[in-house]
């Protein structure tokens, strides 16, 4: 009998999570031999895909939720810091392999946009005050700047202020300091470095259909979607970073780390602009508040977007319900997830979140009438035509159990790892591109610790000299990095009108 092919690692799924890791591990051990899978003919087809996210780098300047509000008043920064460091470490490794001059030009993936946040009315004024109060106080938010003030406003967001009330009451903060970052383009810029590397494949059109625990790791059967064929492939490691079709690996697998996960897929839609008259006048992300009973993810922003360096304008999400795991994938995905170990916390995430499930189905019957509605929030002149659908990726979020209430429904991302370190699994949604890097970190100490501590040390040390935890805390190292990742990003010495000239 033919033995299998052998290779250290397999990664399932060809998006942003799988491209880091896959370079990541090349960068700390060149020998290792590794294998991308991707049931789609091309990298960055499902979540990555620029269209199918909103492309900020997620850094807590703007995302109102990333600071939630108790019942008392107060307002709790910890996630927002949290995030800011984790989207300066993705930065960090962008910047050394920019800087190694065979990853071309970062402009082809991120690019600098201001991050605002905006609020209408006494109680949003009083929240989004506060909350520049708490945050301009931390270092990695000492350049946000507050306004109440039209005029003020009509510079930063002059889309946005006309057809406005004369005595609206709204209010809006701004860091110049965002970026807009094409996640499609950057996982293919990963991916074509891969291929560059020594015993590093990516092969597309094939889909997982086998996982099974061999003597060493793991069995992978791999089907070719064109021929129909199958090969097995022996690997040491596996990493199931393939979206939503994330779960139903995982419980393939078997790992008893796996029982009692389920997922609830929500769907997303944007509208989008190309009328260069109108994109021209909005320069910015602009975040605002989500509607009460609305999921986190569905807080609506008014987004610049570049993309393969055309710009455009993109409003959402709207968010709706599909029973698919994937944009591309089955409506069946949903109900053959379920599980004995998994039934009692979906059932009971069905039961705690009614008002969910309403909103979900309430915003999928919604006519563009309706949707231009909400659009008009932010920019009041807004017109049909000027505007399309756009239907982005899907979001698996996570339900988990949970002692109290049976199951939870997570919003967030969630590394899953068998005890032996052998396989890993990243479940969930956002703000997961923006951070990927910090959770494939996570990742590599969880699944290769004697390595991290060991061999790879010195090579970690070099391509992060500061991790999350000294970044939130020391601001003379964090404004040192955060200056070097800008320079080597080509984010330095320009204005962002310069670069929509």
């Amino acid at each position: 009998m033919a033995q299998n092919e052998s290779v250290d690692v397999v990664l399932v799924g060809a998006g942003i999570m799988s491209a880091t890791l896959a370079v990541l591990l090349k960068e700390l051990d060149p020998t290792i031999k590794l294998e991308v899978v991707e049931a789609m003919d091309s990298g960055a087809a499902e979540s990555s895909n620029p269209w199918n996210n909103a492309g900020t780098g997620h850094a807590g300047l703007c995302e109102l939720n990333y600071t939630p509000q108790a019942a008392d008043g107060s307002i709790d920064i910890k996630k927002a810091v949290l995030i800011n460091s984790q989207f300066e470490v993705s930065r960090q490794f962008w910047a050394y392999l920019s800087r190694q001059g065979s990853f071309g030009s970062p402009r082809a993936f991120i690019n600098p946009v201001p991050h605002l946040s905006y609020v209408e009315g006494e109680k949003g004024i009083d929240f989004l005050k506060k909350r520049y109060e708490l945050l301009k106080q931390h270092h990695a938010f000492a350049e946000m700047e507050y306004t109440e003030d039209n005029a003020v406003m009509n510079q930063w967001m002059p889309l946005m202020m006309p057809g406005r009330p004369a005595d609206q009451r709204i209010a809006a903060t701004r860091v110049m300091k965002g970026t807009d970052v094409n996640f499609g383009a950057l996982t293919n810029k990963l991916l074509k470095h891969l291929g560059n590397t020594p015993d590093a494949q990516v092969k597309y059109s094939k889909k997982v259909t086998g996982l099974s625990r061999n003597a060493n790791g793991w069995t992978v059967t791999i089907k070719d979607i064109n021929s129909g064929g199958t090969r097995e492939v022996d690997a040491r490691f596996v990493f199931l970073g393939a979206g939503g079709a994330a779960l139903p690996l995982l419980q393939m697998s078997g790992i008893e780390e796996s029982k009692g996960f389920g997922g609830f897929p929500v769907s997303g839609q944007w509208l989008r602009c190309d009328n260069p008259e109108i994109v021209r006048q909005h320069q910015a992300k602009v975040y605002s508040q989500a509607a009460v009973g609305a999921p986190p993810m569905s807080v609506p922003h008014l987004d610049t977007r570049v993309v393969d360096g055309k710009k455009s304008l993109l409003f959402g999400p709207y968010a709706g319900f599909t029973t698919k795991f994937l944009k591309h994938g089955s409506l069946l995905d949903l109900p053959l997830s379920v599980r004995l170990g998994n039934i009692g916390p979906m059932l009971a995430v069905a039961r705690d979140n009614m008002d969910l499930t309403k909103y979900l189905v309430s915003e999928v019957m919604q006519s563009m009438e309706q949707r231009l509605e909400s659009l008009r929030r932010f920019y009041p002149e807004a017109k049909a035509e000027d505007w399309r659908l756009e239907v982005a990726g899907q979001r698996v979020q996570i339900i988990k159990k949970d002692p109290k209430k049976g199951g939870v429904l997570q919003f967030g991302t969630e590394l899953v790892s068998a005890r032996d370190g052998s396989l890993a699994a990243l479940l969930g949604a956002s703000p997961g591109a923006s951070v990927t890097v910090s959770i494939m970190l996570d990742l590599i100490e969880r699944c290769f610790p004697e390595q991290t501590k060991g061999a790879w040390a010195g090579k970690l040390k070099e391509i992060f000299p500061a991790r999350e935890k000294i970044l939130a805390t020391d601001a003379a190292l964090y404004r040192e990095i955060s200056e070097a990742n800008d320079e080597a990003l080509e984010l330095v010495e320009s204005s962002p009108a310069e670069h929509y000239a």
